[in-house]
């Protein structure tokens, strides 16, 4: 609905200023005057600061979402007011983006709308799934439980971020080591040694030539090289940003050597998770898939959460479905067949999570003694290149002197 800026006079004659939702000025007007304010000026509000928040303002993470939650879920069990709790948090809130927004909640949880559209408002902040589990908790008068859910799953969810960084620190950074080495090595080193054997005359061997030729390649064309590299880079992002490339790109991701298991059982669990604090809720199951969908965070099996939501509106048994999703492990698909058979689906798909979370954190800890067998490998074919090029013509020359 548009929104308005106004300037009203109220009885005792002093001048007021706001801003409200109306379908037109003469519907503004009404809804002053039904106010006991005599209108002066109406217009139509102008988006402000749209651009200072997108270059300049940080973005709410989910340290932030944490925060929040876990401060709502308190001060509504106390049973403070949720204006003024909402009020409250945003004065406090270090975050400008989570201040900006939850003043805009405030301000149109006055004017009449619900909390839940108030937060799907700043979608960029608040996302579907935590848009859906406020919404059933004010429709059900357990607001506060919805809150300590969400506070639950998104601790879980920043547990599991943070292990996945430090596991793959690592390996990126003796990967980023070596791409730098041998820059390094190209533009520096090997010509000074190429300066070297072309003053000798020496008689090269195949080897030693590769490496002279990829260094003038760096010296000569770095600038057509960055241009390719940038070129690639545009070509690659415009590709995974397409639908079909995005799809493409996450069904890969769970194929790759060492963490390619690690990123589906970490999917996995966060699918059980979130679709077990939405059945607890009171989401309605079929659209408790879709927002999964968009909480799992990977196209490929997003599709196929959709495709189980499709089979059971036609009729099938959860379990069923998610036999035939071909996602799940023999002993998961079991304890989700005991779940719905007892009515306990929500504190099984708990469990699920939970089987899924321990071998994430268990691979985890080894993921570093499986890449690392493959580093070492790397820079030891960089060494024995090295070796091979740079000082067999070396020894051969000092060899051809002594033999004089």
């Amino acid at each position: 609905m548009p929104q308005f800026d106004y300037q009203a006079r109220a009885r005792d004659g002093s001048m007021l200023t706001g801003s409200l939702d109306a379908q037109d000025q003469a519907s503004a007007a009404q809804v002053l005057l039904n106010r006991d304010l005599v209108p002066i000026v109406i217009h139509a509000s102008v988006e402000k600061g749209k651009w200072q928040i997108t270059w300049f303002r940080s973005k709410v993470g989910l340290d932030g979402l944490v925060i929040f939650s876990r401060q709502m879920y308190s001060l509504t069990k106390s049973g403070i007011p949720i204006l003024r709790a909402i009020g409250g948090l945003a004065e406090s809130s270090s975050s400008a983006s989570m201040r900006e927004a939850l003043l805009d909640v405030v301000e149109h949880m006055e004017r009449g709308h619900s909390l839940s559209n108030a937060l799907h408002r700043h979608k960029k902040v608040f996302n579907s799934l935590f848009v859906s589990v406020v919404h059933v908790g004010e429709n059900t008068g357990r607001l506060d439980e919805a809150f300590r859910l969400l506070a639950q799953y998104l601790e879980r969810e920043q547990e599991t971020r943070k292990q996945i960084k430090a596991a793959t620190r690592y390996p990126l950074f003796v990967l980023i080591a070596i791409v730098i080495a041998l820059v390094i090595m190209n533009i520096w080193v090997i010509p000074t040694f190429a300066g070297m054997f072309a003053k000798l005359g020496a008689d090269l061997p195949a080897m030693t030539k590769v490496l002279i030729g990829m260094s003038n390649l760096f010296v000569h064309y770095w600038h057509l090289m960055l241009l390719a590299v940038i070129a690639a880079w545009l070509m690659l992002r415009r590709y995974l940003q397409s639908e079909q490339g995005a799809l493409n790109w996450d069904r890969y991701k769970l194929k790759l050597f060492a963490v390619g298991s690690i990123l589906q059982r970490s999917l996995l669990s966060r699918f059980a998770r979130s679709f077990a604090m939405m059945t607890r809720a009171g989401v309605p199951l079929t659209h408790a898939l879709n927002l999964v969908a968009d909480a799992v965070d990977n196209k490929y099996m997003a599709k196929q959460i959709l495709e189980m939501r499709r089979n059971i509106e036609k009729g099938e048994s959860l379990s069923r479905v998610c036999a035939s999703s071909k996602l799940f492990t023999p002993l998961v698909l079991q304890m989700i067949n005991v779940g719905e058979e007892t009515g306990r689906v929500d504190e099984l798909l708990t469990d699920v999570a939970e089987f899924y979370e321990r071998e994430v954190e268990y691979d985890l800890k080894s993921l570093t003694a499986k890449i690392e067998p493959i580093l070492i490998g790397i820079v030891a074919i960089m060494v024995l290149v090295l070796a091979l090029g740079i000082f067999t013509p070396m020894w051969d020359m000092a060899s051809a002197y002594r033999g004089r």
